[in-house]
């Protein structure tokens, strides 16, 4: 097996695996009611329909997403969250909580949602005086005593406690947010699980920032997102203190709990670095993750600075058939970590890692966007094949994509048409990586990473649509690539790449 096609393999069977699988059951939409937080660089009609209004009324129970028009909520901004957090028995996730949300109205508001799943609301404040509150599905809707006007900040304080309920995700086949195991537990939350332990405007449109405070009992350990700044013994018990100093979307926020061992280290640059391993994994797990500084320096030069204060992954010792790009710290089961082929494991590293550029610090304003997730992502796999070994192997590379996503088109759809009940499918991969090197191939070298760099720069911290790096892109090269685009993307036929004597 050549370099590149050995670079792919794991990926390539994870990916797999969710492209086969459908999901039945998909929730009803509905039309989304007016209002939404304010997003800078997003422009998306959705948006543009959600405008704030004057009049008291209730924030929207959806921000009108093509996919998923009821995740989110609207009519204010999240500013920060608080997650405070007391597992009292690891096993079965028993917990008492108390989330503190910061956040700004976008309009008058008489009432406004979150989305939370599960738990025992023990108390609800609003401003620190008792609100009244009430629950369907995972909305939860607050009506304060005094009504917060358009402007006005506010503070929501949710106290709760029991057990994170078991949620299967709407875009695929798998349990999704908190999850409990036998050795501990983790959190994959994209798309749509982060209410499963908070309460949350649950969509990337609103980021925000975090702090989580996790308190464990001996001898469990904590990872979560951002910078250890603080661990306090408690006796029988130990609280860890993670912050984050850059604004997260919701479904990026993790809290893993189990025993681990720590390794530290920082890029050739500077960029700090710290790794969990769930203790027990077999020797050498740690190698493939060896090389992440390089990664992280290289991605800086091509893409542009790396956007938070740190960077690591962790590791859990149980299969769960995927890795997440959580940001500041990807997660991967084990079973996406192969102590026989390094540099197998490595293209799932670099994927993981290049997110934070895209996916993490510039998301996408809609899930039907998410190819611009996984796509660039892929590539970003294909560009790191090409710094260590050469053009020729990142063109053997593209070769392999293309051939098996022309072999099994069933599981490798148009990348700009996922549907949502199978969000994850192979195209958005491959096929969203194939465009992205149609467009090089379209452009040259040099119109192409500039493109990179403007549209990174230019959306960085927020979201952004396929339109707007479309738009983007035909600024940078001074073409129209609409046609492009819409061969590569929304076509069901994959496109041809002559000059590689791929397709007709």
């Amino acid at each position: 097996m050549n370099k590149a096609k050995k670079f792919f393999a794991i990926l390539f069977i994870a990916a797999t695996i969710l492209a086969c699988q459908t999901l039945t059951g998909v929730s009803e939409t509905r039309a989304p009611e007016a209002s939404s937080p304010v997003v800078t660089g997003a422009a998306t009609e959705a948006q543009s329909a959600l405008g704030a209004e004057s009049n008291p009324r209730a924030g929207s129970s959806g921000l009108g997403d093509s996919l998923y028009p009821n995740f989110g909520n609207g009519g204010y901004d999240a500013q920060s969250y608080l997650i405070d957090i007391t597992v009292r028995d690891v096993k079965t996730s028993d917990l008492n909580a108390t989330t503190t949300i910061a956040a700004n109205a976008t309009q008058d508001l008489a009432s406004f949602n979150l989305d939370f799943i599960g738990f025992e609301i023990t108390q609800l404040t609003v401003n620190g005086e008792a609100a009244k509150f009430s629950r369907s599905g995972q909305e939860l809707t607050i009506t304060p005593n005094q009504l917060i006007k358009k402007g006005e900040a506010f503070t929501v304080v949710v106290e709760y406690e029991g057990s994170p309920e078991v949620i299967d995700s709407e875009a695929l086949p798998v349990q999704t947010g908190w999850v409990t195991f036998e050795e501990g537990i983790f959190v994959l939350s994209e798309p749509d699980g982060a209410a499963s332990f908070y309460p949350v405007n649950d969509h990337p449109l609103d980021k925000a920032r975090f702090t989580f405070r996790v308190t464990v009992p001996k001898p469990y350990e904590v990872a979560a997102n951002g910078v250890l700044s603080e661990t306090k013994d408690n006796g029988k018990t130990t609280t860890y203190l993670f912050k984050l100093r850059d604004p997260m979307a919701s479904y990026l926020a993790t809290v893993n709990i189990g025993d681990f061992d720590e390794e530290t280290m920082q890029s050739p640059n500077g960029v700090p670095i710290r790794n969990y391993y769930a203790a027990g994994l077999p020797k050498g797990v740690n190698k493939p993750f060896a090389r992440q500084g390089e990664m992280l320096d290289f991605y800086s030069e091509i893409f542009g600075t790396y956007p938070f204060e740190v960077y690591g992954s962790l590791v859990m010792n149980t299969d769960f058939g995927a890795a997440l790009e959580n940001q500041t710290m990807s997660i991967y089961g084990i079973d996406m970590v192969d102590v026989n082929d390094i540099e197998g494991t490595e293209a799932v590293v670099a994927h993981e890692l290049s997110h934070q550029w895209f996916g993490d610090s510039l998301s996408v304003a809609d899930w039907g966007d998410i190819w611009l997730n996984e796509g660039f992502a892929t590539y970003a796999e294909g560009l790191w094949i090409e710094h260590l070994y050469g053009r020729d192997e990142l063109n053997q590379w593209v070769k392999y994509l293309y051939r098996e996503a022309e072999s099994s088109p069933q599981y490798f759809p148009a990348p700009g048409n996922p549907p949502a009940d199978d969000l994850f499918n192979g195209g958005v991969y491959y096929r969203g990586g194939l465009a992205l090197h149609a467009l090089r191939l379209e452009v040259g070298d040099e119109a192409f990473f500039k493109i990179l760099k403007v549209y990174y720069d230019r959306y960085k911290g927020s979201a952004a649509t396929t339109e707007e790096f479309i738009a983007v892109a035909e600024e940078i090269s001074g073409q129209d690539l609409k046609s492009l685009f819409d061969v590569w993307l929304y076509q069901d036929a994959l496109a041809a790449i002559p000059e590689l004597g791929l397709g007709k």
